[in-house]
């Protein structure tokens, strides 16, 4: 008998838990489909997601753990913009992979993490109109007989990319004799770099040219093959947000605070034309 009175215990904790679970995945997926401006103004933060391993975008600071750079601070001031001076801007750590899961799951508000419309991604969320127009290039090592995109196409030629990002499609695209090895993010895309695993590594100029920051014995060769205009991504149906955003992006780059955010992070980078990508 209490054998089975403790067997039934377990049984109902068990089923506590599940409908624990099921409940919070139902909040979370109904979070999706709320009013998302209507929500960060009653909260006074806008939710971000924004990348942590990206040079000049999105990059961990160690010595205080916060992610700083050029999405970042669009992001802080876009945030100003439709919340007012006391508006926050909370940030949460995403990759190529996690991005739009998040997005779709309601964890994040918007996504700012180098991330180009494409019209396949488009099926999947609605985007701001483009806040930096970026360029699909190569990362090699200094001295390297890899000068352009056309001297990766040869058979057996390896490429390095990283999963979830468009570059990899646009690679196959450019370079369709070549191997493209995919890593899960750009810190491991450049620890294989050096080690040799592929002639070149490739995805938008702008990240690359913050890898070469890094990087001083590697550089950005044959300039851009692509373009990639970044946008900010949105949930399909949050027409208000959308237009919010949209707007603060007209009047930060209205004002100045555009170009000035973007000569913080680009105006001293060697080869990266500040003066043609100023709005």
């Amino acid at each position: 008998m209490i054998k089975k009175v403790t067997r039934l215990v377990r049984l109902l904790a068990l089923f506590g838990i599940v409908t624990v679970f099921l409940t919070a995945c139902g909040q979370r997926q109904s979070l999706s489909k709320q009013d998302v401006l209507q929500n960060d103004r009653a909260s006074n933060t806008i939710t971000w997601g924004v990348k942590a391993d990206t040079k000049l975008f999105g990059l961990m600071d160690v010595k205080d753990n916060q992610v700083k750079g050029f999405d970042v601070d669009i992001a802080k001031a876009i945030t100003k913009r439709i919340l007012g001076e006391n508006g926050r801007a909370k940030f949460v750590q995403v990759t190529s992979q996690t991005r739009i899961p998040l997005l779709k799951n309601g964890n994040i508000d918007a996504i700012i993490a180098t991330m180009t419309i494409t019209p396949e991604r488009e099926k999947q969320v609605d985007f701001s109109k483009s806040y930096f127009d970026a360029g699909q290039s190569l990362l090699v090592k200094k001295g390297s007989p890899v000068k352009s995109v056309k001297d990766l196409d040869k058979a057996g030629t390896k490429v390095l990319g990283v999963t979830g990002a468009n570059s990899v499609a646009n690679i196959k695209k450019s370079a369709p004799k070549a191997r493209v090895l995919e890593l899960s993010d750009y810190a491991q895309a450049m620890t294989a770099l050096k080690s040799g695993q592929g002639a070149a590594l490739t995805t938008d100029n702008g990240i690359l040219y913050g890898m070469a920051t890094q990087n001083p014995g590697y550089e950005v060769v044959g300039g851009t093959f692509t373009k990639e205009p970044y946008g900010i991504a949105i949930n399909k149906g949050q027409t208000p947000f959308k237009k919010s955003v949209n707007q603060a992006l007209a009047e930060i780059e209205a004002d100045g605070t555009y170009n000035r955010i973007l000569k913080k992070w680009f105006g001293n980078v060697a080869g990266f034309d500040y003066k043609e990508a100023a709005r």
